[in-house]
């Protein structure tokens, strides 16, 4: 009976060694990459984000870049690079040394 007391302890030392084991060599999970939220893009929003950029130069009162209008206007770089193309189209807006000003 000694033999089988020392045999029952040895294993049950053994299966937690193992169990660590398991652990230690299973791959680490990769984050999934955070969604983007979709853009609609249609004439209403688009003219909706024309309007942002509009007034936000207007208040500004001087030549912004992409960067700086999104920003004061809290929208996307996106978006306002969409309602820079309707204001372009319009002649609202005009290139000033990299930045946008109103024309």
């Amino acid at each position: 009976m000694a033999e089988k007391k020392t045999t029952k302890a040895a294993a049950v030392k053994a299966a937690p060694v193992k169990k660590e084991a398991a652990k230690k060599a299973a791959p680490a999970k990769k984050e999934a990459p955070a969604k983007k939220a979709a853009l609609n893009i249609n004439p209403i929003n688009v003219g909706f984000k024309a309007g942002d950029v509009y007034e936000t130069l207007a208040k500004a009162e001087k030549a912004l870049s992409v960067a700086e209008i999104a920003k004061l206007a809290k929208i996307s770089e996106t978006e306002v690079l969409l309602g820079m193309g309707w204001l372009f189209k319009e002649g609202k807006i005009k290139d000033d040394n990299n930045k946008v000003a109103l024309a």
